[in-house]
Parts: C-alpha cells; structure tokens; sequence
C-alpha cells in the first residue's frame, strides 16, 4: 500500500505548491486497513469517484481534495483545495455540503486565494437493485451566491449506476466493469449577471469502472495481494453545454483517468486531468482526494441517519 501512496503523494508534490503537497503526504502515510464495500448493489462495490457524482445515499465525507487544474484557455493557473459531506437523513434521503479554496494565478498578475463559494444538495434513493447490480438516485442542487459566485444556481440530477456482472461466461473476465452516470440541468435564479449572462447548461458525466475487487471475489482468484486487490482503475469523464444565453460559449470538459484504493475506513484516489478541448484549457492537470467513511469510522453516532435511527 506504501507503494500506492508514495506514487501519489509525489505527484503531488511535483504538481501541487509545497505547502499542499506536504499537507498530502502527511494524510495519506497515516493509515492502512482492509476494503469494505460503500454504494453496495448485490456483490457490486460502486466507489466515490472524484469528478462525477455517486448514484447512493451515504455518510460519508471528502477531506481534502487537492485539484490542481489545467492551463486555461487565458493562460491562468489554480489550485484548489475543497472538502464534501454527505449526511443521510433517512435512511433514503441525504443532503450534501460542498465547499473549497482557490489559489489563482493569472498571466502577468499576482496570485490570489479566494473562497468558491458553498454547494448544497437534497437527494432520494429511487432504487437499488441487487440481482441487476444497479441503483440511482434523484436529487437538487443550490450552487449559493457568494464567494466568486454572484448568482444562485438549481440543478435538478439524475445519477445512476450499473455493473456487469450479468454477462455470460464467455465473456467473464469483462463482469468487473461498472458504469455510473450523471445528468443535469442548470437553472440560474437570473439571466443576467454583473453584465454577463447566465446560461442554462446541460450538464453529463460518467465513470468507466474495472473493479479488481470484483474480479477476485465473483470472477477468477488471480492472486492479487494487497494493496491491488483493493484497487478499481477507472476513467472518468464530464461535460457542460451551454443550451442558451450562450454568449459565444462552448461546451467544456475534462477526461480523467484514475485509480482509486478502498479500504475500511476511508479510501485514496488520485486522477490526470486532461482538457477536452481548448474552450476547456491545455496542458495536463491532477487531482488526489481522502474520502472518509463516516458510518464506518462513527457507526453509533454521526455515522447512521439523523432520523429512524434503527432503520
């Protein structure tokens, strides 16, 4: 497992200020424990991915999300440093926190940190399906004014996933892949703000899963040891389009392929990120993120719904 973290923690070393990279590496050296599913469908394991919502209700929290983002198309530089929370209500019925810090360098400009602004959300599991390994959720999202963000935004959501652990025996060893999908619609609360518009923006993202886990407990032992065993590569991607009130802009995205290593308590990702096109940015960007399980850390307290506690 050392040998996952010290490949990760140098990257962000290399990639991130030094101050954030030594902050990385001090998190992530510190623990070591065996894997337990979260976002759980019959024998299929979904994990929290970074870039894309998850399709489950859960009590769980990201802490920190350490993004350093492509070039912009400006020639601008950032350094995000962020945090989630996902607290279950019911036992179907979550609400989410989102927030983060932005350190930004401008071409020709001093650099500058600013606050992001808050992120909320309310989400209901519609459905989890053991036998099809499938489940999703609905939800609403806020984006808050404030910070750099000087109108509020809705996001009504549908995210979904679904593995393929149906497939025939000929083709088996492809039972370990999993898709997990999001899709939205932005409805900013004005059209026009601060002398720029306010586009509605169609917004779609999936995961591309190959779970190593899944491939030793349901598929062939092949003999992976630890820390692989634990690991589910993956390539996420996501997009946004502007549908009107465009004003000239394009769709942007990113591709970001990754790993992710789960363990009992908490699990380590870490993702490239590479712009989709040159509305998006240029050059390469990296992202690594400690997620915690919550109601596996705090079982009898902040781990378990606030309400129908027995449930």
């Amino acid at each position: 497992m050392r040998v996952l973290l010290a490949v990760l923690c140098t990257a962000t070393v290399l990639l991130l200020d030094r101050r954030a990279g030594v902050l990385a590496v001090a998190i992530l050296f510190a623990m070591s424990s065996v894997v337990q599913a979260h976002g759980v469908a019959g024998q299929r394991f979904f994990p929290a991915t970074i870039l894309t919502d998850d399709p489950f209700v859960a009590d769980e929290g990201s802490l920190p999300t350490i993004t350093l983002s492509p070039t912009g198309p400006d020639g601008s530089q950032e350094i995000d440093i962020g945090t989630d929370l996902s607290k279950r209500i019911l036992r179907k019925l979550d609400f989410t926190l989102h927030t983060q810090w932005a350190q930004s360098r401008p071409v020709g400009a001093p650099a500058t940190t600013s606050w992001r602004g808050l992120d909320s959300g309310l989400q209901y599991q519609l459905f989890v399906n053991d036998d099809r390994e499938s489940m999703g959720l609905v939800g609403l999202n806020v984006s808050w004014a404030g910070g750099l963000r000087n109108v509020t935004t809705l996001t009504p959501t549908f995210d979904f996933g679904k593995g393929l652990g149906e497939l025939p025996e000929s083709l088996k060893f492809l039972r370990p892949l999993a898709v997990t999908g999001n899709l939205s619609f932005d409805f900013p609360t004005q059209t026009e703000s601060a002398g720029a518009p306010n586009p509605n923006n169609f917004n779609y993202g999936f995961a591309f899963e190959y779970s190593l886990p899944y491939l030793e407990c349901c598929v062939k032992d092949v003999g992976l040891r630890h820390p692989f065993s634990q690991m589910i590569p993956l390539v996420e991607v996501a997009f946004s389009t502007p549908v009107n009130r465009n004003a000239g802009l394009k769709t942007t995205g990113t591709i970001q392929p990754g790993v992710i290593w789960s363990g009992k308590y908490y699990q380590i990702g870490a993702e490239a990120i590479i712009p989709a096109n040159g509305a998006t940015g240029h050059g390469l960007g990296a992202v690594v993120q400690l997620h915690w399980y919550l109601d596996d850390l705090f079982p009898h307290s902040i781990g378990r719904p606030i309400l129908g506690r027995k449930s």
